[in-house]
């Protein structure tokens, strides 16, 4: 079954609110080890994340100092948050949330494209916040159990088998025969798509190549 973020995610919801100060972010970061914060509005809904960067562009005196109006853009915003003073004038937003059911593979998705090092989870119902989400949640799934990785893996695999899974580190080597090549290329990317997978060794023998190559036209 696909891992969902209510399974790894922390349950305590890392957050501060819209009027919270400086040292109170600073603050709620070395209490709790974390590089980010969620900022929340009265009713606990996440409106932005304030992140060590943001902070650290109080210290840029390059973006603190000097104004042009030939700035970007992006520059015009980093001056803004170096000379905030609140949540809210130092936060990025809006806040990029998951609930407890979106996918851990959508989520380190998200956390990768938007270069994120952690999320807010939300209610689905209320869009209240209810934990977060750390990259070394997402990276749990990389140390499940042997015998729990292999039931998965063997769920994957075709009904054609029997089909030999050897496990060493998250990398798994099957093997056996199918009947067409073509289910060679199926099953290795079935198992490749299984919450925990490293990599995958393929030795599957194939009884007949159904993969017509097409030549080019001259």
């Amino acid at each position: 079954m696909p891992i969902e973020v209510k399974d790894v995610m922390g349950r305590v919801a890392i957050a501060v609110l819209a009027d919270a100060s400086f040292a109170d972010i600073v603050a709620a970061m070395k209490r709790y080890a974390v590089g980010a914060v969620t900022v929340i509005d009265t009713d606990r809904r996440p409106v932005g994340v304030v992140s060590e960067d943001d902070l650290l562009l109080k210290e840029i005196d390059t973006v603190r100092h000097s104004v042009s109006m030939f700035e970007t853009r992006q520059q015009r915003r980093e001056h803004d948050k170096a000379a905030g003073i609140t949540a809210a004038q130092l936060m990025t937003s809006p806040a990029i949330t998951v609930t407890p059911g979106t996918g851990v593979r959508e989520a380190a998705r998200l956390m990768h494209e938007r270069r994120i090092k952690q999320l807010p989870v939300v209610d689905p119902a209320t869009g209240r916040i209810v934990g977060t989400l750390h990259q070394r949640d997402v990276l749990r799934v990389f140390t499940r159990p042997a015998a729990e990785l292999e039931a998965d893996i063997r769920a994957a695999l075709p009904e054609t088998g029997p089909f030999t899974v050897e496990i060493e580190a998250g990398v798994v080597k099957i093997s056996g025969r199918v009947r067409w090549r073509s289910q060679v290329i199926a099953l290795t990317e079935a198992v490749r798509d299984v919450e925990g997978v490293v990599d995958v060794v393929c030795e599957v023998v194939a009884d007949k190549d159904d993969l017509v190559v097409v030549p080019p036209l001259l």
